[in-house]
């Protein structure tokens, strides 16, 4: 987070700066899906253009941990219906047998 932090202060410092509208619009498009040209990213000053690239290693660690979570939520409900006794062995979690 500390990247987003940075790119936070960048954009509040001098919101009209033109590295500030790149990275404005980089967050935003990750935010959205959407597409940055790296051209743009190009015409970043060298420290902001470094900042750029923490930003996306960040976003991508994020959604890797969101993902992360979801799976551990899923997990969790599936054990818990398990332990109720209101899943027993589903088809697709029993082992496979061993091939001779």
């Amino acid at each position: 987070m500390i990247a987003i932090k940075k790119a936070r202060k960048l954009i509040q410092a001098d919101p009209l700066d033109a590295d500030a509208q790149i990275i404005s619009v980089l967050v935003l498009q990750l935010q959205s899906g959407g597409k940055i040209s790296v051209p743009q990213l190009y015409q970043l000053k060298h420290a902001n253009f470094l900042l750029a690239l923490e930003i996306l290693a960040e976003w991508r660690l994020d959604r890797y941990y969101a993902k992360k979570l979801r799976l551990l939520d899923i997990s969790d409900q599936a054990y818990t219906l398990a332990m109720q006794g209101q899943v027993i062995d589903p088809p697709d979690m029993q082992p496979t047998p061993e091939k001779a």
